[in-house]
């Protein structure tokens, strides 16, 4: 291995790094925690090592949702693949959707709710953003129904289960009706 590959491979861990810790941190404290000094703190590499890598929070939080994105697109295919039927695909969508974003708050933050710098719906849209939204529409778009576009269905699909997934943790809903709720969401927006 050449002292450039090495260098690179060193790199990339630090970044893995960098990323994982500010996802764990977050995801105990609060994205308000995750701070550079922090950060530098926890790893044990000075401030301008992270600087290196990613210019500020902002960047890191946009790392840390496109490898949440990924990770949702993962979980929402497996279980979606897991069972057959367009009612229980759907329906088992809506659980991995949800529990993704119970089980990772922080993350799920990072993806939709915070400023990490990436764009949605635009040309240059990450591929891992690309992805998760079509993770999601491998399988609403079979139940879309006539007429109706496939990729407006998944935009309002989801736009619901996100709306669940929001208003559930931020107490505004209870969280015993979950299942009601996605069977209402399937059999009212789905064309089984």
């Amino acid at each position: 291995m050449s002292v450039q590959e090495r260098k690179q491979r060193e790199r990339a861990e630090r970044e893995r790094l960098i990323v994982a810790t500010a996802r764990e941190l977050a995801e105990q404290q609060g994205w308000d925690a995750v701070t550079t000094r922090r950060l530098a703190e926890r790893i044990e590499y000075s401030q301008p090592v992270l600087y290196s890598h990613f210019q500020g929070k902002r960047e890191i939080i946009g790392a840390v949702a496109l490898e949440g994105a990924t990770e949702l697109a993962t979980a929402v295919r497996a279980a979606a693949s897991a069972v057959e039927g367009p009612r229980a695909r759907v329906s088992a969508l809506a659980h991995a959707y949800l529990d993704f974003a119970e089980r990772n708050p922080a993350v799920y933050d990072a993806i939709f709710q915070l400023d990490g710098g990436l764009a949605f719906a635009h040309e240059d849209t990450p591929a891992p953003l690309k992805d998760a939204f079509a993770a999601l529409l491998e399988s609403l778009g079979e139940v879309a129904g006539e007429g109706v576009h496939p990729g407006l269905f998944t935009e309002v699909f989801w736009a619901a289960l996100h709306g669940v997934a929001t208003l559930t943790r931020a107490g505004r809903l209870p969280p015993g009706d979950v299942e009601w709720r996605v069977n209402l969401l399937v059999d009212r927006l789905a064309v089984l």
